[in-house]
């Protein structure tokens, strides 16, 4: 079920509301959204929901045992089997292929189906295992919590990715008020805005250019396809992020931000600062401190950037092209961290660009299907520059102009500045509140009108 569909607007979400509301006992709050985040996950995976139950149910049961004897021995049955229920789901096939392409052999490839999110909330129960071996956290006693935990829809299929530490006190204290609610559709409107309107309008060039014939690239289309692809993700990504931290503020869970203005970063290192921040903390937590870090030398330093962002890109999907694209990022880092950032500190407005370029080709890899579009797109993009007249009107994309114009608006800092400006009067939030009505309702108009509406990252 997606957040921006009228099965979730208007048959999932105010049933949800009025059964929740109309309790009053915490557990039972909890139970509610149990029993509707399950359904909202069976919705698009009837059977893969009682594989996501066995795995609450065995990770809750290993927890207890992480603070008792031959803890050490428990974390890693923990590891093996999470990562080996997300290894043969996700990666089997991928690994077929390349052991017949290596070794010339005729393995047949399970061809599983992905269960939806299964990344999402695999990191989500690892980091709650790794927590409880470091004595962060206590294992959570009542299955009915847990289970609420990894399940809780707003975030369950396309992150961020919560840890159990930062919500471990809602689940049992949590106080539901007005303002958190107000607030919380406040940004569930404007994220489901960012998603329907601005997303999906860049996604309209983004696919009919990515899906062109090679030979048919020019330097026009291929930076039209760069860019349309670059506004597609954010706002996609970002847009989903804004609406699953609204909806958990209507419930009472305060979910930590997830994008920071990505697009105004000065440099890599500021952007991985900025992007996906619960996915590029958790790498930094739970793989690369624990491998060293910075602590053992720069080689050492450098080996341990390159396996966290070789994670990093297979975490996003099984091909060489998301690997490669971690390992566009490990190489930038790695020039940073050794001089360009002293150099980029010098350079206030080029800083900016070389990031921004440095993503947009990042974005070609990760978009691409294969080496041969990752070559023919780059090719195009730094050949002669020729930008023909009436490009848009010829691939009718002319109507989509002002979504686009807005998605550009929104990624620079005016956005905030003239929020900034508004303050925090009652007038200004009265505003805001009628404003993202009006975008509500916009988002209604567009989804009647438009039939293109996936989330990138559910592929993930």
């Amino acid at each position: 079920m997606l957040f921006s569909s009228f099965s979730f607007l208007f048959a999932f979400l105010p049933p949800l509301l009025l059964i929740y509301f109309l309790l009053k006992e915490r557990d039972q709050r909890n139970l509610v959204l149990l029993v509707f985040s399950l359904i909202f996950y069976a919705w698009g995976e009837p059977l893969y929901v009682f594989l996501m139950i066995g795995m609450i149910v065995l990770n809750w049961l290993i927890g207890f045992q992480l603070v008792k004897e031959k803890k050490t021995l428990w974390l890693i049955l923990g590891i093996l089997l999470d990562l080996g229920v997300l290894g043969v789901y996700k990666y089997a096939d991928f690994a077929v292929r390349n052991i017949n392409g290596i070794l010339h052999t005729s393995l047949e490839a399970p061809q599983l189906a992905l269960p939806i999110g299964i990344s999402f909330y695999t990191f989500q129960i690892l980091s709650y295992l790794f927590d409880i071996y470091r004595g962060k956290v206590q294992p959570q006693k009542k299955l009915l919590r847990f289970a609420c935990y990894v399940s809780l829809f707003p975030q369950l299929i396309a992150g961020p990715i919560v840890r159990y530490a930062d919500v471990e006190r809602e689940l049992t204290e949590r106080k539901e008020n007005w303002e958190d609610a107000s607030k919380g559709f406040r940004r569930f409107f404007y994220g489901l805005g960012k998603k329907v309107i601005l997303a999906n309008s860049a996604a309209v060039i983004a696919n009919k250019i990515f899906t062109l014939p090679l030979e048919e690239l020019t330097f026009a289309t291929a930076w039209s396809g760069a860019l349309a692809y670059t506004l597609q993700i954010y706002f996609d990504f970002g847009g989903y992020s804004d609406m699953a931290i609204g909806l958990g503020r209507i419930f009472g869970f305060h979910f930590l931000e997830n994008f920071n203005d990505p697009y105004q970063a000065d440099s890599i290192t500021d952007f991985w600062r900025r992007w996906h921040i619960s996915l590029s903390s958790w790498f930094r937590d739970y793989v690369y401190i624990p491998l060293g870090g910075s602590r053992k030398g720069l080689l050492r330093q450098i080996f341990n950037l390159f396996v966290v962002w070789a994670l990093t890109g297979l975490w996003h999907g099984a091909a060489w092209t998301f690997v490669l694209w971690g390992l566009w990022f490990f190489f930038l880092l790695v020039l940073e961290k050794l001089f360009l950032l002293k150099v980029l500190k010098k350079l206030p407005v080029l800083n900016r660009v070389y990031t921004l370029l440095c993503v947009i080709i990042g974005w070609v890899i990760f978009n691409s299907a294969g080496r041969y579009q990752i070559v023919a797109f780059l090719k195009a993009m730094f050949s002669r520059p020729s930008w023909p007249a009436g490009l848009f009107l010829k691939m009718g994309f002319l109507s989509l102009a002002p979504a686009l114009l807005a998605g550009v608006f929104f990624c620079t800092p005016l956005p905030k500045k003239i929020s900034k400006a508004l303050g925090e009067s009652e007038r200004a939030e009265v505003l805001r509140d009628i404003g993202s009505l009006l975008v509500f309702f916009l988002c209604v108009l567009y989804l009647v009108n438009n039939s293109y509406n996936p989330f990138i990252y559910f592929h993930f």
